[in-house]
């Protein structure tokens, strides 16, 4: 089965600096990031008018949103604001803030290739734990648009760059700057689609897997990178509208698909952030104690975490736990503190943000360690995902941001 396969690929014919925005999900505590995005897009059409920022879920109705966004995909469609590439790889490259070049692919993969399930032994599986109360919104959403605009990347191992080498660029389809510190970001058809779907075939290979892994019993083939949520509602929308295909329609269902950028988890580019936690509205007083007293029997020389509050910072070692570990007990210990002081918890990106953020009165939280690409893959097979919130793909200005788009019915 081949899994990563060319897509129909929608692209904007309007102003695209004004057109692209970050994933939604990011700056969810900084609604004045979003404040200036909105003055930015002002009244030109914009992937912004297509989608909710999570940070103004407290203040806008998701479900008259949802109608209007819906109906601006569909006035995006009928109005001539895309260009259609047919059966299309795109290659990528995205230019971040700090200078470094992030290579990526685009194209659809194929769900009946990925689970999100513990204990899956698919090609293509989540990283994290996947939050099942977070699905059936998406589904509803993805159930009734037209469009997807997806902010999914998806990770390859491929250490040999088999993948990139065989690519061969074509028309460059566009070429601009991206709002809000963003950077740049350049993108070329492919033009040898069939050579650069057999080179992502070989990642699955038996023997291109026994020599990374040492067997290729339940090697994962992709990993996700970002967006898992999205793809997991894109697959539970295909099981319901596969369900009403008869066999010989589901291969070709724009359903089936994903559009997703691919990326090398070796690219250099590649930088793997914490997701820190910041405890809101509550009592930070005995945070500090009551964090000791909960890691006691795993205080030691490994890794550390750093305990913030408006008191200061300090440093708690711990060891006798992988990174998956730590992050979820971090998780445990703030879930059962706002049990006990009230609160709610944020997830935050970058550590001068969460540092800045717990500090303020009435606030707590925790910095946490990198993780190294290196145990991602291996990490998953052995373990399963990681907690949920662990990593992220450099800082939040890295996120993808939306730009390509496909029809899903």
């Amino acid at each position: 089965m081949r899994i990563f396969k060319p897509a129909d690929i929608l692209l904007p014919t309007v102003d695209m600096y004004r057109w692209s925005v970050v994933a939604c999900d990011q700056f969810t505590s900084e609604p004045e990031y979003w404040q200036q995005v909105r003055a930015i897009v002002g009244d030109a059409p914009s992937t912004l008018n297509m989608m909710l920022p999570e940070a103004e879920l407290g203040t806008k109705d998701p479900e008259t949103e949802s109608v209007k966004i819906n109906a601006t995909m569909q006035r995006y469609l009928d109005t001539g604001v895309f260009r259609k590439y047919p059966d299309s790889y795109i290659y990528l490259e995205r230019t971040l803030k700090n200078g470094a070049v992030r290579r990526g692919i685009m194209g659809m993969f194929d769900l009946e290739a990925y689970d999100w399930a513990e204990g899956t032994h698919s090609p293509i599986r989540a990283t994290e734990h996947t939050v099942e109360d977070r699905l059936p919104p998406r589904v509803k959403i993805r159930r009734n648009a037209p469009l997807e605009m997806p902010h999914i990347m998806i990770f390859m191992d491929d250490p040999d760059d088999i993948v990139f080498s065989s690519v061969t660029k074509g028309e460059k389809v566009y070429d601009f700057e991206l709002m809000q510190d963003g950077g740049s970001i350049a993108g070329w058809l492919v033009e040898d689609n069939e050579r650069l779907a057999k080179a992502a075939e070989k990642l699955g290979n038996e023997d291109v897997l026994r020599r990374k892994y040492g067997s290729a019993d339940n090697a994962i083939v992709f990993a996700m990178g970002d967006g898992n949520h999205s793809l997991a509602a894109a697959k539970r929308h295909w099981e319901e509208v596969k369900k009403t295909l008869p066999e010989k329609a589901r291969a070709s269902a724009p359903a089936r698909y994903a559009l997703a950028e691919l990326v090398n988890i070796h690219d250099a580019a590649i930088s793997f952030e914490p997701i820190h936690k910041v405890v809101f509205d509550t009592e930070s007083a005995d945070f500090v104690a009551e964090a000791k007293a909960f890691f006691a029997d795993n205080e030691g020389e490994g890794r550390s975490i750093d305990l913030v509050t408006g008191e200061g910072i300090e440093r708690l070692n711990i060891s006798d736990l992988t990174i998956g570990q730590l992050i979820g007990k971090c998780e445990d210990f703030c879930v059962a503190y706002i049990e006990r002081h009230g609160g709610y918890i944020d997830y935050i990106h970058g550590d001068c943000e969460c540092v800045e953020m717990a500090q303020r009165f009435g606030c707590a939280g925790i910095l946490l360690p990198r993780m190294e690409k290196s145990e991602l893959f291996s990490s998953v097979m052995k373990s399963g995902p990681f907690p949920k919130k662990s990593f992220s793909i450099g800082h939040g200005n890295d996120k993808r941001y939306y730009l390509e788009c496909r029809k899903i019915r």
